[in-house]
């Protein structure tokens, strides 16, 4: 049983590679067999984490990405295509967020976040997905979800839609891409300590407040994603698909 949890001989595109949640997970991927392609802006923090690999046996190459620039995503994936082969595995760590209440959003912040968080990974798996069928060799897709892809948090109404939009974007995928043997599903984490959502704990009674909600009565690690991300790269999940799995510390379960 344990075999099938092994990525040997497959490729792994992860963006948000360089940090946090990506970063994470990425290693675990290289821990589990995959040759793993960090992807994100900062070429230096990729090099950091691809070092991290190296030295523990796992192949990594650094191939930065600007999100935001979601043309350019095409002929990025025909560049690591042809260079790299097949790629089985894309898991979409990257993530912007911006806190505001809805009356303080700003047209610009709400565009942002929903390029990052919604349409570059939309787009980035509709291009290794097109290839991935051509190719008749299936492939797993992981897409990023949060609480708010379940339920309404104050302050996030930009964040919300783009998690929201993510739950739709992989049932939609799951099941025009089924026929392919291509898989799609998302890892919906709670409340993670990153860099990313280190404003939500700089209140003392806000983080308290997070804390109180957790049954299991700590905040997720970047460690604790790992398991999860590397089920559903893997043929333990192979009849898996369109499926969200919540990875939050018990806090909808309360």
């Amino acid at each position: 049983m344990l075999d099938s949890f092994g990525l040997d001989g497959r490729t792994a595109v992860v963006t948000g590679a360089s940090r946090g949640l990506g970063r994470g997970m990425a290693q675990a991927l290289g821990r589990a067999g995959a040759r793993v392609v960090l992807v994100g802006r900062d070429g230096e923090e990729l090099n950091r984490v691809a070092a991290e690999l190296a030295a523990a046996s796992c192949e990594a190459l650094v191939r930065p990405l600007d999100l935001f620039d979601v043309e350019g995503i095409e002929s990025w994936v025909d560049a690591v295509w042809s260079e790299v082969g097949h790629v089985e595995i894309v898991l979409h760590s990257a993530g912007h967020q911006r806190r505001a209440p809805a009356v303080e959003v700003e047209p610009a912040d709400w565009d942002q976040i929903l390029t990052v968080n919604l349409t570059a990974p939309f787009f980035l798996s509709r291009e290794f997905g097109k290839r991935q069928a051509d190719a008749e060799s299936g492939g797993s897709h992981i897409f990023i979800g949060s609480l708010t892809t379940r339920i309404g948090i104050a302050n996030a109404a930009a964040y919300a839609a783009s998690k929201a939009g993510v739950a739709g974007v992989v049932r939609t995928l799951a099941v025009e891409w089924a026929s392919s043997n291509i898989r799609v599903n998302a890892i919906a984490p709670g409340y993670f300590r990153t860099e990313l959502t280190e404003g939500n704990f700089q209140d003392p009674e806000r983080s308290a407040w997070v804390h109180s909600r957790i049954p299991m009565g700590r905040l997720g690690s970047p460690e604790d994603l790992g398991g999860a991300a590397v089920f559903l790269a893997s043929d333990a999940s192979s009849y898996m698909t369109g499926a969200i799995l919540d990875v939050d510390g018990g806090w909808l379960a309360s």
